[in-house]
């Protein structure tokens, strides 16, 4: 397997290397979005849990791979790069498409006999809210206008035509995987799911959101937070400290009924 000078593979990155973890937390970024998304996270973590993040190709210090623009094989790839992990409990986090990707990668590995210890679906309604859409086939300035419109984005790369350059093939390649994937109905997964979202968020209903209860054999929550699609970035130490309190104790793989 490909991997870093620092020890991880190319699809995950640790800021905080836990030798001895009794538990992993994966956390998938947004569309455009990569593993410094969660660089803040670690700091806010028990002793016992490491955090993997997930750096999709096409960004950051993967900008020379090319991206992946067909979600299903982005899922199978992420799957196939957590194998390594499964010797112990797992639990996943996605915000906006990292949900929809957290989920499918979730389905995964319950078809390989291994069921995570927690999904937790950030931002994105349930899969049966999935709509196609056009985003990633507007010019730049109509794809600016949409990470605008969303927030989340500096400002200074967006008024900057050579940070541009750099930062919207990725989004457009994601924006495509994403828009142009139809989930297939997959039988519930077997751990518990937890939605959380920003009370203001204009792409996430709440009720939109509760559909997440329809994907687990588990238990469902939902947790609201202040702000929009990017609430993250204004409350990650209450999301880091909900998303410890859900998992408890660590637990053996596939403890779960």
């Amino acid at each position: 397997m490909r991997t870093t000078t620092a020890g991880d593979t190319i699809w995950l990155r640790r800021a905080r290397p836990v030798p001895h973890a009794e538990a992993r937390l994966v956390c998938l970024p947004h569309a455009g979005g990569g593993a410094s998304s969660f660089r803040r996270w670690p700091a806010r973590l028990p002793a016992h849990l490491e955090l993997h993040a997930v750096q999709y190709p096409g960004r950051e210090d993967r900008l020379a791979d090319s991206c992946v623009t067909d979600f299903a094989r982005l899922a199978d790839l992420v799957t196939d790069a957590l194998t390594p992990l499964l010797d112990r409990p797992l639990a996943i986090f996605g915000h906006s498409m990292g949900a929809a990707l957290g989920h499918e990668v979730a389905v995964r590995l319950g078809r390989r006999g291994f069921t995570p210890a927690h999904l937790f679906v950030s931002g994105l309604p349930a899969p049966c809210h999935h709509r196609p859409g056009t985003v990633h086939l507007r010019d730049d300035e109509g794809l600016v206008a949409e990470l605008r419109r969303l927030g989340g984005t500096d400002d200074r790369a967006l008024d900057d035509p050579e940070l541009r350059s750099v930062v919207l093939p990725s989004v457009r390649a994601d924006y495509r995987a994403f828009e142009t994937h139809r989930p297939v109905l997959a039988p519930p997964v077997g751990c518990p799911v937890t939605g959380l979202v920003g009370v203001d968020d204009p792409t996430a209903s709440q009720a939109g959101m509760r559909d997440w209860a329809h994907h687990t054999r588990a238990a469902f929550a939902l947790r609201t937070y202040p702000g929009a699609h990017f609430y993250l970035d204004g409350v990650h130490e209450t999301v880091v400290a909900d998303v410890v309190t859900a998992l408890g104790p660590a637990r053996r793989v596939n403890d779960l009924p």
